[in-house]
């Protein structure tokens, strides 16, 4: 039986008590099914419809969500602030990306809308613009500071201010300004107060530098430069409020979105991995450290062939098995994080009480980590709070605690997840997340007695405990007995608010004494990092805590002695050194922070303490971690312990890649002179860790890398000529092509030196060898330089040459982007000859570039093969149910040349394995019909000019100071001098080609995005 659409609609309109879509939630049986029903008979227009955005939605028990506002109150939400009235402060985003969606813009500028719930009935019901302007495009992050609101939008981060208190932005300053990554999500983040009455903020790797109001390069604490030129990748800051004294705290992150920083001045924060590789994760940001991106010394790509790299993807992404990264606390999958905040309020569960309360848009879901204490570290796991299981549109962007501690919610609401796509501009909605049942009211806040402020310090709400410091900070020692009141308090998180407030604001030495004498180890750790701030006698203060039995204690204090010069230092490092228990990799990691800069000293102290140490795991561990001359005998004696597993040697070899000088390379060359039944092996490994120059320099180096090749198997021995380029080699390299072994990688090495091309012109002019002469002419096809585009064409055009060399050479030519221009050139000027057409045309029958196929297939006379197809509109596709099992067959046929789904297929663009997890299907058909509106961060296109004149394009996988590797469509890889470029410029369309479900008819495209949608994450 097929009830009527009234009736439908009738069964949950009974259910709910009159009204058709509840606009609250929670977790219960009714609630489930009203839902799951709901969502049966919705069509996808309904779904869309701000009165059903609830449907579908799964609530942590005891938790119920509510609508708080929707469009058209607001728009493109990107980051919130709720302010000390409860009212919620919105960031939009209009404006976002035009450049690359092609979508229009607002002409006045983007806007800050003010949300307010007068009447108390838990919805905004008042909505006012406290500042429009031309120059608010995109911004990211908004912390309100009473009168002042700082906005980040890269290039600057802007402080507006209401001088009247009208709700209207009167003056407007830079705070900050010179970050790179205008129009870009890997930009300049959020500023948020600090429980030590800082700011602390951070950007993602496309920021890159931090100059001040004057435009002044800033320096950081130790006096470096912000900038590559001592950091590298997305960073962590912490200044005071006018922006002076900034210090970097952390860097090598990719797109660490918004710092979160709990009552005892711990860090926390998430980061999004390169799209498709399941690596995104959770930090709690130690200190000082470097946190794997790129590869700490030479800033190669985590995808970069080292030794001892990791086995999983996820795990490798971040450099995990290298000495000094800093550990993740937790490893979340895919996805694309967003803001962040610590929950240390009481309204909800105790889960979820004093920890992170997080967005992942990717997911369509807001979930905590709850932490526990592991050693110097910490554990976490994944709870969800609030989850859209129905509709994909759900992308919320951030955040909040709110004055009476329920959350608040920004939803961007899009089939995207951001990441430079915007497929809907006009829609945004603001939840509310508190127990059942509980009315949004605001509590009283009197600000006008020091026990008033100390109420309001207690607060959930950062910008309520921004009003109480600065009211603390006018009563001065009027405050004291409050505070101490305060101090002496059971809640250990409300305690450390109080502590922070009396060392700034009273009594700095007094109190962080205090602390630091205190029973809870978080105190003690509060004390530590304020003795730090307020540059009292540290030195001191670490004699009485180096052996502390709590290990969080201990690696503060290894935090501490970063950059001392004291000569108390080496010995209280060694004292922390000699505690390592060799299983704790946060203790280590902390060790290493401490002794950066200082590691001749320190490692110094410790061989006083353990004077062999290669004897236990813990002290081989400090080996492995150390960076000085004095440890690199012991880095040896380990890596050549034959009594030890090769396998788990290698992290010793790896080690020596993060030792710079002659020590080193002397015993990687002693290395070499060993007898060992493992000697090729060690030799192998040896070799790829000394100096390229030195070695070719060095008689016993060159002598024992010539006998090492002779026992090398291909891919080896492909990776060492690549790197010494030794010209008695290069017939090994013909070799192998005439045997179809790598041959890219063998031509590719041949034609880069003087002595190789001279070998691969002998071959290809010995008439007696035309067999082998078409091989290695095909071996280059794909190089695309000056050189091999120059031998491809003097063979095409060489008249002495066998009909069948010359038509090879002329199907080789279109096998690299700029050889494809020069097919399209030849086509046009009518410079090939008839019967050589065919095989032109059909060398770049593969071209990614539509435009190629489509033009040279033109050249044959037949072009019905090119007729586009036109699809029906986009409601249409996205209501037609598909078959996934034929879209498998389509995705094989047109995108799997270019993207791995679980390992299957070409690595050239993302992976996509759960791809179905991140956009909804609208979001599939634009990603597909319009690439360009879309780039994901890491796969831009890029144009290099070499020296040698010729032009090549790709992705760039790695760049070093001295080495490049270009991708190419199909996966193909290029390993590039960065000396032979002569210029890099970034090309604005997606090296996906437009125009892919042109062809496709209306099943072909409906099949190809069914299957995308089940690629899930398991």
């Amino acid at each position: 039986m097929q009830l009527s659409k009234k009736l439908r609609y009738g069964i949950p309109t009974i259910l709910l008590g009159g009204a058709l879509f509840s606009s609250a939630y929670q977790n219960s049986s009714t609630s489930r099914f009203i839902n799951h029903y709901v969502d049966s008979v919705l069509t996808e227009t309904q779904k869309r419809q701000p009165e059903n955005s609830l449907s579908g939605v799964t609530m942590a028990d005891g938790l119920e969500v509510k609508t708080f506002a929707t469009e058209p109150m607001l728009m493109n939400p990107t980051d919130i602030e709720v302010d000390a009235r409860g009212r919620v402060w919105v960031l939009e985003a209009y404006n976002y990306r035009p450049a690359i969606t092609g979508n229009p813009t607002h002409k006045d500028g983007d806007r800050i809308v003010i949300l307010e719930d007068k009447d108390g009935d838990g919805k905004a019901d008042n909505s006012k613009v406290f500042y429009q302007d031309p120059s608010l495009n995109a911004p990211l992050g908004i912390a309100v500071l009473g009168n002042v609101v700082i906005v980040s939008q890269s290039p600057y981060v802007w402080k507006l201010t209401d001088t009247d208190g009208d709700d209207k932005a009167d003056k407007k300053e830079i705070l900050f300004q010179g970050m790179e990554g205008e129009q870009h999500d890997h930009g300049m983040h959020a500023f948020v107060f600090g429980p030590d009455g800082k700011l602390y903020f951070n950007f993602g790797n496309e920021g890159r530098q931090l100059k001040d109001a004057q435009g002044n390069i800033v320096k950081d604490q130790f006096g470096k430069e912000i900038s590559p030129k001592n950091y590298q990748e997305g960073m962590v800051f912490r200044c005071n409020l006018d922006g002076s004294e900034v210090e970097c705290l952390g860097n090598n992150f990719r797109n660490n979105y918004e710092v979160a920083v709990d009552s005892y001045g711990t860090m926390w924060q998430s980061d999004n991995d390169d799209d498709g590789n399941k690596g995104v994760r959770i930090n709690y940001v130690m200190e000082y450290g470097s946190f794997g991106y790129k590869d700490e010394m030479n800033h190669a790509s985590w995808n970069v062939e080292r030794t001892n790299i990791e086995s999983e993807t996820p795990k490798r992404h971040w450099h995990l098995n290298d000495p000094g990264t800093v550990p993740n606390l937790l490893q979340t999958g895919s996805g694309s994080p967003t803001g962040m905040v610590i929950y240390e309020g009481n309204l909800l569960p105790k889960t979820f009480q004093g920890q992170m309360i997080h967005c992942e848009p990717g997911h369509n879901v807001v979930r905590s980590y709850p932490v526990q204490k592991s050693g110097a570290g910490y554990s976490a796991e994944i709870v969800n709070i609030m989850k859209q299981e129905k509709d994909q549109w759900f992308r919320p962007a951030d955040v909040c605690v709110a004055p009476d501690g329920s959350l608040i919610v920004a939803d961007w609401y899009d089939p995207g997840v951001g990441g430079h796509q915007a497929g809907d501009q006009n829609r945004g909605r603001i939840y509310r997340i508190a127990p059942a049942n509980t009315p949004y009211k605001v509590p009283a806040m009197d600000l006008s007695t020091p026990a008033g402020a100390v109420a309001s310090l207690q607060s959930p709400n950062l910008a309520t405990r921004y009003l109480a410091w600065k009211a603390l900070e006018k009563f001065g020692k009027s405050s004291e007995s409050e505070l101490v009141k305060l101090y002496n308090s059971e809640n250990q998180r409300m305690k450390a608010r109080a502590f922070w407030a009396l060392c700034k604001l009273i009594d700095g030495k007094k109190y962080t004494e205090l602390a630091l004498s205190d029973t809870n180890p978080d105190i003690r750790i509060a004390g530590l990092r304020a003795a730090r701030q307020l540059k009292l006698d540290v030195i001191s203060y670490l004699k009485n805590l180096v052996k502390d039995t709590d290990p969080q204690i201990r690696r503060e204090c290894a935090i501490a002695l970063h950059g001392s010069k004291s000569a108390e230092a080496p010995e209280l490092w060694a004292t922390l050194a000699t505690q390592h228990d060799g299983k704790d990799r946060w203790y280590l990691e902390a060790l290493g922070i401490g002794a950066s800069e200082n590691w001749d000293a320190y490692f110094s102290a410790y061989l006083k303490k353990v004077t062999d140490p290669t004897q236990t795991e813990a002290s081989r561990d400090i080996v492995w971690r150390a960076r000085t001359n004095e440890s690199i005998k012991f880095l040896a004696s380990l890596a050549t312990d034959a009594k030890t597993d090769l396998k788990e040697r290698l992290r010793y070899f790896r080690a020596f890649d993060f030792n710079k000088g002659k020590s080193k390379s002397e015993t990687l060359l002693a290395m070499l002179k060993g007898n060992s039944a493992e000697q090729n092996q060690i030799n192998k490994l040896a070799l790829s860790h000394l100096d390229a120059d030195f070695v070719k320099t060095s008689p016993v180096a060159k002598e024992s890398l010539v006998k090492l090749m002779a026992t090398l198997g291909s891919k080896d021995f492909v990776v060492m000529q690549q790197r010494y380029r030794l010209p008695e080699e290069n017939k090994r390299l013909i070799t192998m092509i005439e045997k179809g072994e790598m041959t890219r990688e063998a031509g590719d090495i041949l034609v880069s030196s003087p002595e190789g091309l001279a070998l691969t012109k002998a071959v290809i002019n010995n008439s007696k060898k035309e067999e082998l002469a078409i091989k290695v002419l095909g071996s280059i096809r794909g190089n695309g330089n000056k050189t091999s585009l120059d031998l491809l064409q003097s063979t095409m055009f060489d008249k002495t040459k066998s009909v069948a060399m010359r038509k090879e050479s002329t199907r080789f030519l279109g096998g690299s982007m700029s050889g494809e221009d020069l097919i399209l050139a030849y086509l046009k000027g009518g410079k090939i000859q008839k019967d050589f057409i065919p095989v032109a045309v059909e060398g770049v029958s593969r071209a990614w570039r539509r435009n190629v196929r489509t033009e040279s297939a033109k050249y044959l006379g037949n072009t019905s093969s090119t007729t586009k197809s036109k699809l029906p509109p986009m409601a249409e596709l996205v209501a037609t149910t598909g078959d996934a099992k034929k879209g498998v067959e389509v995705f094989t046929a047109n995108c799997s040349v270019c993207h791995q789904v679980n390992g299957e297929g070409m690595d050239f663009g993302p992976k996509l394995s759960e791809i179905g997890s991140k956009l909804s299907k609208e979001g599939q058909y634009l990603a597909v019909m319009y690439p360009d509106a879309g780039i994901g961060f890491g796969y831009e296109g890029w144009e290099l000019k070499m020296k040698d004149g010729s032009t090549l394009t790709g992705i760039i996988s790695s760049k070093t100071e001295t080495d490049l590797v270009l991708k190419m469509p199909g996966g193909t890889v290029q390993n590039l001098k960065t000396s032979a470029v002569k210029s890099m410029k970034m090309m604005n369309n997606s090296m996906m080609p437009t125009g892919l479900m042109d062809g496709m008819s209306k099943d072909e495209a409906v099949n190809l995005v069914e299957y995308l949608m089940i690629l899930r994450k398991k």
